[in-house]
């Protein structure tokens, strides 16, 4: 059964889950997660784990991740993007007042670490219910605001239209940090408004949207990564040995050279390449946290209309 990471390109109006289901009719099983939801209107990368791989999508979630955004000052709406309906719209003269300065210190003041309130329209459960449901069932949502890290947040170009300034922008940031909440939070440190009108996630850890397919495109074997390589992009290597491999597989503790520096898990390889497991360093010893058997023959996929 084919296992590892797939790079796709999620195009405007798809879910998340629409992926997904996507790419379980193309690789012919149902076992296919996502690291990390985007809405329907964002585009760009989205990291899936087809079969035992899905394993692996735990330590993708929490990779930092860059955006390329378009940020609408002078308007603000429910959703802080252009899904929603607009809450407050300034004067064409009050926009027009707003100068690069401005913008650059507003910028500044959302950039390193920083409190952010995260949109009441996220995925972030509340009392076990997304927020975004409790939203559209007509509840008031305030979610509390949480500390979040933006290590980049540069300003690429701006353009006046129609009574508005739209700022080019581009976010590297940590994960849990909402695009449209620095888009809600510039607008409102402006006087302004402000929300997202456009956003393409672009890279999520070591892995770039220059090496995704869409859809349409995408061929499931031929671009997979192997569970291996997407292993050793995302954490330490541990080069094992044919005995250490063997005994690993059968969950027996390994010895190794004490490496301190080692603190969460490491990829343990065997000398074919293959992925035996994570393992976590103690001592001279390591112990597998979690291994990789050789997969079984996929569990037929039934679309869900069937």
């Amino acid at each position: 059964m084919t296992s590892g990471l797939l790079l796709i390109d999620k195009a405007q109006g798809w879910t998340s889950h629409d992926a997904v289901a996507r790419t379980r009719r193309l690789a012919g099983t149902r076992k296919v997660g996502h690291a990390g939801t985007l809405d329907p209107m964002a585009t760009g990368l989205l990291v899936l784990g087809i079969n035992s791989s899905t394993r692996l999508l735990t330590y993708v979630v929490g990779q930092g991740k860059e955006y390329l955004a378009t940020i609408r000052l002078g308007q603000s709406t429910t959703t802080d993007d252009a899904e929603g309906d607009e809450l407050t719209r300034a004067t064409a003269e009050r926009v027009a007042a707003v100068t690069p300065a401005a913008v650059a210190a507003g910028i500044a003041d959302l950039s390193g670490d920083i409190s952010q309130q995260p949109s009441a329209v996220s995925a972030i459960k509340v009392d076990g219910k997304r927020a975004y449901a409790r939203v559209r069932a007509g509840e008031d949502v305030q979610l509390p605001s949480r500390p979040v890290t933006v290590s980049e947040f540069a300003l690429l170009s701006s353009t006046r239209r129609d009574g508005f300034l739209d700022l080019e922008v581009r976010v590297e940031c940590a994960s849990g940090t909402y695009i449209r909440a620095l888009a809600r939070d510039l607008g409102a440190a402006l006087g302004v408004g402000g929300h997202l009108t456009a956003l393409r996630r672009t890279r999520i850890g070591p892995f770039r949207i220059e090496n995704a397919a869409t859809l349409e495109q995408v061929d499931v074997v031929a671009d997979l990564i192997s569970p291996a390589d997407a292993a050793t992009r995302l954490l330490p290597r541990l080069d094992l040995s044919a005995e250490q491999a063997v005994d690993l597989g059968h969950g027996k503790r390994i010895r190794i050279e004490p490496d301190a520096t080692r603190t969460g898990p490491v990829a343990a390889i065997a000398p074919d390449g293959r992925l035996v497991g994570l393992v976590e360093y103690r001592g001279d010893q390591a112990k597998s946290l979690l291994n990789f058997p050789a997969d079984l023959p996929n569990e037929p996929y039934e679309s869900e209309s069937s």
